[in-house]
């Protein structure tokens, strides 16, 4: 691959190759094993939208790889001012190995790679979050051994996560099942890739029909970063969407629960269950550094 945009570019080979990889790389790390892939690298990363586990996670995994990062914010960057992204693209491929964006529009990203000449990471944006999702995938096969058969469950907002979640999961074999309300469904564009996977795929407006059997439970907070105006409609639209002990007891008993972070307890997930199930979605976060590092090995090594 030359690029990391969406999931839906990557086979399900692909998919295994990198989680393979990170699971090697978090061996190494935690064995204190140099791995300096990357000495001499060079990664910069923009970001119109802030975040904490992005931006550490990408610039501690790059220091570990032996190359460095470089923090780019938008208020930095002639991009922040009207500069096209075709001209940033252009010039930023001579300075640096790769770029790492976490914006808004994914027309940007799209951009970035089409008229740079160097690796474009998407670290974010509103159509997708494929690294988290990688992230994700990475914790369900080290806490339950393999992906076939598994049903994974979206409650919540149809968004970038939702996106994310159907392509990666069903790829490597996994049902989906996805309870939004009406008008935050998942794009056309996933259910028309989801009707790739016959029997595979169910959106449902009830959570609690979703929930029923589930391996492992995702939610997401109900007004991302952007949508703050909409909280208190959102608020409205999304109650009962709650990943609470009522929809735990339908689920799988070894039923696990993900949460990309930060999470709002009392809200999309209760404080109850969020806590019983801490040490997995720690885990996930912490997964975020290395399948990230496994990306940035797959694009930017020699």
């Amino acid at each position: 691959m030359k690029h990391l945009l969406t999931l839906e570019q990557l086979s399900k080979e692909e998919l295994l190759d990198i989680l393979n990889l990170a699971d090697q790389l978090k061996f190494q790390k935690k064995n204190k094993i140099p791995h300096p892939i990357l000495a001499g690298k060079t990664l910069g990363m923009i970001f119109q939208k802030s975040s904490t586990r992005t931006r550490v996670s990408f610039e501690v995994g790059m220091h570990e790889l032996g190359g460095q990062a470089l923090f780019l914010s938008s208020r930095d960057l002639q991009i922040g001012r009207g500069e096209p992204i075709q001209d940033t693209a252009r010039v930023l491929s001579r300075y640096l190995d790769g770029i790492m964006i976490r914006t808004y529009a994914q027309k940007e990203v799209e951009d970035l790679a089409k008229f740079g000449s160097i690796p474009v990471v998407n670290a974010l944006t509103d159509y997708c979050h494929p690294c988290q999702v990688l992230a994700d995938l990475m914790t369900i096969r080290e806490f339950k051994g393999s992906f076939e058969g598994l049903k994974a469950v979206f409650i919540g907002d149809g968004n970038n996560m939702a996106n994310s979640i159907i392509v990666g999961c069903l790829r490597l074999g996994m049902r989906v099942s996805i309870a939004s309300p009406k008008e935050y469904e998942v794009c056309e564009h996933i259910q028309e890739f989801a009707k790739g996977y016959p029997g595979m795929f169910e959106m449902t407006t009830d959570p609690m029909v979703a929930a029923k059997d589930a391996d492992v439970i995702f939610t997401d907070v109900w007004a991302s970063m952007g949508q703050e105006g909409e909280k208190e409609k959102r608020e409205k639209a999304f109650k009962g969407y709650q990943v609470n002990k009522e929809m735990m007891a339908v689920a799988n008993k070894d039923c696990m629960v993900q949460h990309c972070l930060p999470a709002h307890r009392g809200e999309e997930i209760t404080e109850e269950v969020f806590e019983a199930h801490a040490d997995e979605i720690f885990e996930e976060a912490e997964n975020r550094l290395h399948a990230q590092k496994a990306v940035l090995v797959k694009l930017m090594a020699n």
